[in-house]
């Protein structure tokens, strides 16, 4: 009797434990505003600030419920790729493995208008495919507005209890400053309108593609802030 309510205690208990604290998606804008060598700077970008210290740092700090990245590209309604399958970062050795099959992909989609609605819907499916979490991230970089597809603000609607993260590029070209400012103040007010979603969602800044690695840095170390999970 006691051995058969050990093994249902056991098995009620499983699901907890085996979940991760975060499923964390990247989803990266490879549109047609995005050239040959922004398309490097994003993917080199992104696995240098998985390696960052303090990230790494804050992505091993609890091994008994990791975090589990996935990572997609996007741009048109129908094209949408994966990159990274769900991984859970259990250990450096994981962590490194990420970074180096991000260094190592090669563009493969053609370039394509910008179907943000339709690159959240991929996120949602993703989330549904992966590890059962207490978070689940879909993490959005993008440098322009939806041209084409389902509305942004449709499909986060019925995304449950999924939050939307987003990083803004702004556009390399041009020498002035304000000029970029603006156009960074613009898209950020139009992401944090009609895409982001969910508690504490917020839009992180890049200046442009060689500003990607410190933006995603920074945005990394928010998202995995310590916090303390209620459960019941």
């Amino acid at each position: 009797m006691k051995a058969a309510l050990a093994a249902g205690l056991a098995l009620l208990a499983a699901p907890a434990e085996a979940a991760c604290r975060l499923a964390l998606a990247f989803a990266l804008d490879v549109s047609e505003s995005v050239d040959a060598r922004e398309y490097r700077l994003q993917l080199d970008g992104l696995a240098a600030a998985l390696e960052d210290e303090a990230v790494s740092e804050a992505l091993l700090a609890r091994p008994e419920s990791p975090v589990a990245l996935a990572a997609y590209e996007w741009s048109g309604p129908e094209a949408q790729r994966g990159l990274l399958p769900w991984t859970r970062i259990t250990d450096a050795a994981a962590l490194a493995a990420v970074a180096a099959r991000l260094r190592a992909t090669e563009r493969a989609l053609a370039p394509g208008p910008t179907a943000i609605g339709a690159a959240l819907a991929h996120g949602a499916r993703l989330m549904a495919e992966g590890p059962v979490c207490w978070r689940q991230v879909i993490d959005i970089s993008g440098d322009g507005k939806s041209n084409t597809g389902p509305a942004p603000g449709m499909i986060r609607r019925a995304l449950g209890r999924i939050t939307v993260n987003a990083l803004v590029v702004g556009s390399d070209g041009g020498d002035w400053v304000d000029r970029r400012q603006m156009q960074i103040g613009e898209l950020s007010s139009y992401f944090r309108v009609e895409v982001i979603r969910g508690p504490e969602a917020f839009v992180e800044t890049a200046l442009g593609y060689e500003d990607f690695r410190r933006a995603m840095t920074r945005k990394l170390l928010r998202e995995l802030e310590t916090r303390t999970v209620a459960r019941q």
